[in-house]
């Protein structure tokens, strides 16, 4: 039998395991184990017992826990609301109001949770009534909240960010900083669109309220200063190079713990529920990073990493022809995978022929975000659509259409990163050079 049929093989194994619903985890495990019966004489148990060890104990992956145990503890808190009320006095005055609450919330929101669903979930809670009773277009709002929850992957510190980094053997702290220009890109392309939709079609847009003195939106502001000084402890002590993104992740751990506690939010119920959903998500995500390693492993065996990188490469595509081809090929896979698992089972695969075109590994990182970003808003399986159909009650491919203009503006943004990589590089290379 050919080293090409049986490559086959594993691939047709994976690609069945996942359409017959079994655990992303699960499948990554048994189509391993089928790579090491067929490539390898090696002892099963030795090689399993051994890679999950070694793939758990990275210690850039403590980091990983602790990001999500912050998220939780400020989701149970009154951080969302605040961040509301903070953000509404400055925003009313622009074209489309209060719509872009939504967006802002959750680009400071994404800072401190590192996730999709979450920022998705806690914006829409807090936000989406205010907006409604206000009057505000529902598709314009809601597929706001959905494409602005796509943050989360996005903008420091993003847990798929510590997962790349750490199947890329790139630094994690470097990731961070690329990714703070390009989410503040994203930002203000939804906000320029709100805008635009806003002066287009006036009367879907509520009046404005009434102005507010300035010093009455200080005093109102005053709610944004604690999660404000939360956000610059974190990635201000990566960026200074004060504390690793482990540390300063362990430092945002108590000081969420601290704020819900001045807040009168923080119980042994919420501090419980904290740590279980933290560890219930920890748990999911280290489990599919272990089956992804132990399958590049029985891959390795079979020698089709290096294959598929040579038969990339001897097609002669140029940087931007590839770059294009993967982008639908990353798309298509978030209309059935969710992005960890997107992440874990190309990188390996794919990073060699990346390096080889001479595609910066760090730039790749924040391209393989954003078209994941793109999957958390396409069905069958975008997560923001899901997390926002089970708040509203609204069907999946109503709220696709609400969110397509959204998606869009994140096929833009990748064309920008693209077309202009220093918008990616700049932060990271000053880092480097402090």
């Amino acid at each position: 039998m050919s080293d090409t049929l049986l490559s086959l093989i594993l691939v047709g194994t994976l690609i069945a395991s996942l359409a017959l619903g079994v655990w992303v985890s699960m499948a990554l495990f048994i189509t391993g184990l089928i790579g090491m019966v067929l490539f390898s004489n090696a002892p099963l148990g030795s090689v399993l017992a051994t890679n999950l060890w070694t793939s758990s104990s990275e210690w850039s992956l403590a980091a990983l826990p602790l990001f999500i145990w912050m998220g939780e503890i400020l989701l149970r808190s009154r951080v969302s609301r605040d961040l509301f009320e903070g953000l509404s006095p400055w925003l009313r005055s622009l074209p489309g109001g209060l719509a872009h609450t939504g967006i802002m919330a959750s680009g400071i929101f994404a800072a401190v949770s590192g996730s999709s669903a979450a920022t998705c979930a806690t914006v829409a809670k807090v936000a989406l009534p205010e907006l409604q009773k206000r009057g505000y277009d529902e598709k314009l709002v809601l597929g706001a909240i959905a494409g602005s929850g796509t943050l989360g992957l996005m903008i420091p510190p993003s847990i798929i960010l510590i997962v790349y980094g750490v199947a890329a053997e790139q630094s994690i702290a470097r990731l961070f900083m690329a990714g703070v220009l390009p989410g503040l890109l994203i930002v203000a392309l939804y906000m320029g669109y709100i805008s635009l939709w806003s002066m287009l079609n006036p009367s879907k847009v509520p009046a404005k309220d009434p102005a507010l003195p300035f010093i009455t939106k200080l005093r109102r502001s005053g709610s944004l200063i604690p999660i404000t000084l939360l956000i610059g402890g974190v990635i201000g002590s990566i960026y200074l190079g004060w504390a690793s993104p482990t540390d300063s992740a362990a430092v945002g751990v108590v000081l969420s713990l601290l704020l819900s506690w001045w807040f009168g939010d923080l119980s042994w119920a919420s501090f419980k529920d904290s740590a279980i959903a933290a560890t219930m998500s920890s748990a999911m995500i280290a489990f599919i990073m272990a089956g992804a390693a132990f399958l590049t492993l029985s891959m390795g065996y079979s020698g089709l990493p290096a294959r598929i990188a040579a038969w990339i490469g001897g097609m002669g595509l140029s940087n931007g022809t590839l770059i294009f081809a993967l982008a639908i090929f990353f798309v298509g896979l978030g209309c059935f995978l969710d992005g960890v698992s997107i992440v874990v089972l190309t990188t390996a695969v794919l990073l060699p022929t990346i390096l080889q075109a001479g595609i910066d590994p760090i730039w790749f990182g924040i391209f393989l975000v954003m078209v994941v970003e793109m999957g958390q808003l396409t069905p069958p399986v975008g997560l923001n659509l899901f997390v926002l159909q089970g708040m509203t009650g609204r069907d999946l491919w109503w709220l696709s259409k609400a969110a397509l203009p959204f998606f869009l503006l994140l096929i833009l943004a990748l064309i920008l990163i693209t077309v202009m990589p220093q918008i990616v590089s700049v932060l990271p290379s000053l880092m480097y050079d402090l």
